[in-house]
């Protein structure tokens, strides 16, 4: 109901319900804002054949990387799927074991806020002359070549914030902030980790970058981190 504190008991109870075959936006740019102890929360459900859409397919053995091992993973949505550390998924990929969308991360930034904003397709120039582009319909405006690209909403967006209120109004904490906003607007259901809930009023309202109507399930986890 609106106005309903929406702040759950943990991480596992802010995950209640997830499914099979769910598409599951993860924020995160690398280990900043990466939403841990829910990707954490999300392993244990069991759920399989997940969708992933983030800035990158995991690195080492933790997070994203144990979705992966642990065969949860059908298809991963990305821009930089290959790091030093990102053996897990090179794994799988080379085996065939898990399909790979890659995105150039302006046009995923892009695609998830468009889902958000209502928006049924756009023009974009990236990747254009490049194998991204077979498929893709184009078009010339003003004499150069755009490509059409569609929204990516998700069944489920997993977040991490700085503090938020009891109503879901969230702050974030420097480049944490990266995907988180654009997410939390794009999914069914947007569940958010945060080291810290307060009262209503308690945030300084120009502060504020999600409003509390895109968030429906906040957890406070104490070992949200400084540094991380």
């Amino acid at each position: 109901m609106p106005g309903e504190p929406k702040v759950v008991a943990d991480v596992d109870a802010a995950l209640e319900g997830v499914t099979d075959g769910a598409t599951v936006l993860v924020g995160g740019f690398g280990a900043a804002g990466q939403p841990v102890e829910l990707i954490d929360a999300l392993r244990r459900t069991g759920v399989r054949d997940l969708t992933i859409v983030s800035n990158n397919a995991g690195q080492g053995d933790t997070g994203l990387a144990a979705l992966l091992r642990d065969g949860m993973v059908a298809k991963v949505v990305c821009s930089f799927p290959r790091q030093s550390d990102s053996y897990v998924f090179d794994e799988l990929y080379r085996a065939g074991r898990v399909e790979l969308e890659l995105v150039p991360q302006g046009n995923l930034a892009e695609r998830i806020r468009a889902a958000g904003a209502g928006i049924g397709a756009f023009y974009s120039p990236t990747a254009v002359g490049t194998p991204l582009a077979e498929g893709k319909e184009t078009r010339t405006i003003d004499g150069r070549d755009y490509l059409l690209e569609y929204p990516i909403r998700g069944d489920l967006a997993l977040v991490r914030a700085h503090r938020a209120d009891t109503m879901g109004n969230l702050v974030y904490r420097k480049t944490a902030r990266n995907f988180g906003p654009v997410m939390a607007t794009a999914a069914a259901l947007t569940v958010v980790q945060v080291g810290e809930v307060v009262p209503p009023g308690g945030l300084d309202p120009e502060a504020v970058v999600t409003p509390g109507i895109f968030v429906d399930r906040i957890v406070e986890v104490a070992a949200e981190g400084a540094g991380r």
